[in-house]
């Protein structure tokens, strides 16, 4: 066994806080979502376009390794290899990998100038030999600034490197040139003068794209919402006195392309819509003035196949630091600890620090680092260590400490530690940085499975993408805290799948928080920004990986890494050569997990993925479970995505006009080759969520998928019972369908029933329908005549005792609303959103499964309505509004703070219905 897979963690969310009770903070880490000027820009029109032709084009597979001959100016293009080509010929005819195209451009007065075009399928650009831009995405229009390497009077030559990765392949029908899009009126947002007055301001995280109106025309994979580009501004200021301090801004995330100036200075791009990443701004800020950070997102091209979204829909953070300062992601807490017995903790735990400081300055400077662990508001120990930080450079430590009797972070116990860190320069304080982490033990053994602080643990995962009802992908961290506890309270899951991206921290934060094992997932195979990796793809920089390991190493939640998802490179010598060069990347960085990825096919060809990953991750396939073990007995396996059951909450017929599919698609078959094969560490079922896109098993008016085990609002559905009757020790008892079926009086229903009960008995109206045991990891069903009243479970044990009952009633007509929340009290920070559940009931109180009716949300007081839903897959309604038609007797409202502290009172009223309200506050 391979040292790390008995290793234990680590591990540490990156927080960086002020000292408490310090007049002047070492260091000040400001949150900036407050306040930014929002644009939605449409597509502008080209200035004087001018078609592009005379166009040569030669088949080439050597991609980038011929680049400079054949980007090249003075190339000649006459012979007969190179051909004529056209905008909008097939130049591949179905074959894959690379052919060069190149022209010479019309002559076109600047400044300003932009050639637009599409490429089926990725393109490198370079004009005049110069570089311009690498852009990836079949048949999407984009712009390339040519004024940098234009040359005045000519001859300027563009070629161009067409990548294909399947079906046809060249130059889109429109092929320009022309002069700077710029938008009526508008003038440039990236310059500080800008008026920005007419904006509207918005607050992070934002996603516009979840703004927009559904509609038939637009891709029904990413939710047939309208994407389009738009602009972001942020006005600030910064004290005279941090001149000469280390200044950076983090953003945690944008979707995507995203491009930043301040002060009218161009800091940088970052196409990556999942990666967090920084720019310094310590030489180009204006200390004792105004600054305006001005930030432009293009996320019409997507990463993946699913809902994305659009916008800076995660936190954005203004730090200012000591020129010697802990570097950002600079900690990294790891623990050693013999894996605890049937006694539990047997010795002391040694926690390695791993600290590194960045001196920013221009000379030398010696220091002591102080690390001290501390237990809440116990001091568990301390220790200084001397340091000297080259000007200009980095240098790391790695101080020890043993934590007598630790507390172990656990899936019912998560206790967390805080690393607290600070650096003394000159006998003065001049840094101090925060970093919680967890002690624990994770082990997986290629034929027992993964154990937690030494006992089994069965990963009882799902898989879920970013996107919730009400505010697509900016979902607060509030909101994050609340979906890992649903997950947890209504099926018993334990682990979750970042499928298929690196997540927003504050998910991370709360999967410590709550006890929820996690998988990390790297976006990519590779350097390429294409949703699944071709043939030929760079593994040079893998800088998004990097990021990714760096910034979530130090979270005990995360018990493994994920390199990528279902690639069609994974049963490849090829794929095995980038899956190792990314193995390294990850072990320069963590060397406490083991990596492994999703794979579909391929696991028993030796020389692909199969052959280098720690762990085994099979997606569906359940019958290669035990060829791939008795091929690979030493690798452990597990289930990496599991299930894809299609079903709409309440939906007990299959639907087409409306695309609703019936509940009665059942979940059994892919829970039981898992729990029946102790080799199997467990599984991720797809998905513990539905998502906005990836409409299956219907298109458009399907706006999102059915695959979630709870529905886009998180309300279970019917199966979220089945895994709860084997994923939890909870007695358990659940019947489907509802029992209103007026006009089939007589007409058989299929009753299916999920428990742990070892034995059921149905009644209907007090009538025995007879006693069924249940079999293990399986449910029961009957059928029986329907007649209204009530249908009744009784649940016994071994014994004959009963355990659980459940009763299932025909309901009268709706006659009120009911509101439910978990919590009442909310965060003054304008950034808390809590989520209220709304019923439709009748006169007695019991929620009618069939009701549609139309509810109006009001807000008084210091809050607003934050979004709406309500699971219903086709509902065309948006998310961003104050009403929301019940779907199955259900619907959601979401509940935002304001930044002020004050009683809210929240109203739901509804035609013909009673009216309720559920008064909270924000503190």
């Amino acid at each position: 066994m391979k040292p790390y897979l008995a290793m234990l963690g680590l591990l540490a969310l990156l927080a960086l806080a002020p000292i408490t009770g310090a007049q002047t903070p070492p260091r000040q880490r400001i949150l900036m979502d407050a306040g930014w000027r929002f644009h939605e820009a449409a597509i502008p029109t080209l200035k004087n376009p001018v078609s592009v032709t005379g166009w040569r084009w030669k088949a080439d597979d050597q991609g980038q390794t011929d680049a400079a001959q054949l980007a090249a100016p003075g190339l000649d293009t006459s012979g007969a290899e190179w051909q004529d080509a056209a905008p909008g010929q097939d130049i591949f005819h179905g074959r894959t990998g690379y052919a060069w195209l190149r022209a010479t451009l019309p002559n076109v007065s600047g400044p300003g100038r932009v050639l637009r075009l599409s490429v089926d399928d990725n393109a490198d650009v370079y004009l005049n030999g110069q570089k311009m831009t690498h852009h990836e995405g079949w048949n999407e229009t984009f712009d390339v600034p040519l004024d940098s390497a234009w040359r005045e009077g000519g001859p300027n030559v563009v070629a161009i490197l067409d990548q294909n990765n399947n079906g046809p392949g060249g130059l889109g029908s429109l092929v320009v040139v022309g002069t700077s899009p710029v938008e009526s009126g508008v003038g440039d947002p990236s310059r500080p003068g800008f008026s920005d007055r007419r904006w509207r301001t918005v607050h992070l995280p934002h996603d516009f794209v979840v703004e927009g109106k559904f509609t038939p025309t637009a891709d029904t994979g990413h939710g047939s919402l309208p994407v389009t580009t738009a602009w972001y501004r942020k006005t600030f200021t910064l004290p005279a006195a941090d001149k000469g301090k280390s200044v950076w801004i983090d953003f945690d995330g944008i979707y995507r392309d995203s491009t930043a100036y301040l002060n009218g200075r161009k800091l940088g791009e970052h196409p990556s819509g999942y990666t967090s990443f920084r720019y310094d701004i310590s030489k180009v800020a204006n200390y004792g003035g105004r600054n305006v950070l001005a930030v432009y997102v293009n996320p019409r091209h997507y990463e993946g196949w699913w809902y994305e979204g659009g916008g800076i829909y995660r936190h954005v953070w203004l730090n200012v630091a000591d020129p010697l300062h802990v570097a950002p992601w600079g900690t990294f807490v790891s623990s050693q600890l013999p894996e605890p017995g049937p006694e539990g903790v047997a010795a002391p735990a040694t926690v390695s620090m791993q600290t590194t400081l960045a001196n920013d300055s221009g000379v030398d400077a010696s220091a002591s680092v102080i690390s001290t662990i501390m237990d809440g508001d116990e001091k568990v120990g301390s220790i200084s260590v001397p340091i000297t930080v080259p000007a200009g450079g980095r240098q790391q430590i790695t101080p020890q400490l043993a934590v007598p009797h630790p507390r172990l972070w656990s899936l019912e116990t998560p206790h967390l530690y805080r690393l607290h860190t600070e650096v003394m320069h000159g006998g003065q304080l001049v840094d101090a940085y925060d970093t919680p982490f967890g002690i624990r033990t994770i082990r997986y053994d290629a034929n027992t499975g993964f154990y937690l602080n030494g006992k089994p643990v069965k990963i009882q995962g799902v898989c879920n993408h970013q996107d919730f009802a009400g505010v697509g992908i900016a979902v607060p961290d509030t909101l994050e805290d609340w979906r890992v506890r649903r997950l947890k309270a209504t099926m018993g899951a334990n682990g979750w799948r970042m499928s298929h991206n690196p997540p927003t921290p504050g998910l991370l934060d709360a999967c410590d928080k709550e006890g929820m094992l996690v998988m990390d997932e790297n976006r990519h195979l590779g350097d390429t920004y294409s949703d699944h990796t071709p043939s030929g793809t760079g593994y040079s920089d893998l800088a998004d990986l990097a990021d990714m390991i760096q910034r979530d190493r130090n979270h005990p939640s995360i018990v493994l890494w994920s390199m990528c998802n279902e690639e069609g490179l994974q049963s490849t010598a090829e794929g095995a050569r980038i899956f190792r060069a990314m193995m390294d990347v990850v072990h320069k960085y963590d060397t406490t997990r083991p990596i492994s990825c999703a794979m579909n096919g391929g696991w028993l060809d030796r020389e692909g993925f199969t052959s280098v990953e720690d762990l085994i991750g099979v997606n569906y396939s359940y019958q290669v479970y035990d060829p791939v073990h008795q091929a690979y007995p030493d690798k452990p396996m597990f289930g990496s995505e599991t299930a894809s059951t299609v079903t709409a909450r309440g939906v007990y017929a299959t639907d087409n006009a409306n695309a609703w599919v019936t509940s009665y698609n059942l979940t059994d078959g892919s829970w039981q080759p898992v729990a029946a094969r102790p080799f199997i560490a467990g599984s991720f079922a797809w998905t513990g969520f539905d998502y906005k896109g990836e409409t299956t098993p219907f298109g458009w008016p399907e706006i999102n998928s059915n695959f979630g085990i709870l529905d886009m609002c998180g309300f279970p559905k019917d199966n979220a019972y089945y895994l709860k009757s084997w994923w939890t020790d909870q007695p358990v008892l659940h019947l489907m369908p509802h029992w209103n079926w007026a006009g089939k009086e007589g007409q058989n229903v299929r009753v299916v029933c999920f428990s742990n009960a070892p034995r059921v008995e149905l009644f209907l109206n007090g009538t025995s329908l007879g006693a069924k045991d249940m079999p293990r990891e399986g449910h029961l069903e009957w059928n029986v005549p329907y007649a209204p009243g009530a249908l009744m479970a009784k649940g016994y044990d071994a014994d004959g005792r009963t355990v659980s009952t459940q009763m299932v009633e025909t309901t009268g007509a709706p006659a009120a609303l009911r509101l439910t929340s978990d919590r009442t009290t909310l965060a003054a920070d304008g950034e808390d959103v809590q989520p209220v559940e709304v019923d439709v009931v009748d006169a007695q109180g019991r929620v009618v499964p069939t009701a549609d009716n139309l509810v109006t949300f009001k807000v008084a007081g210091a809050g607003r309505v934050a979004g709406v839903g309500n699971g219903n897959p086709s509902d065309h309604d948006p998310d961003k509004a104050t009403y929301r038609r019940a779907f199955n007797g259900k619907c959601l409202v979401l509940v935002g703070a304001n930044d002020r502290p004050g009683g809210i009172q929240l109203t739901a009223t509804a035609p013909g219905l009673r009216a309720v309200s559920l008064s909270l506050s924000a503190r």
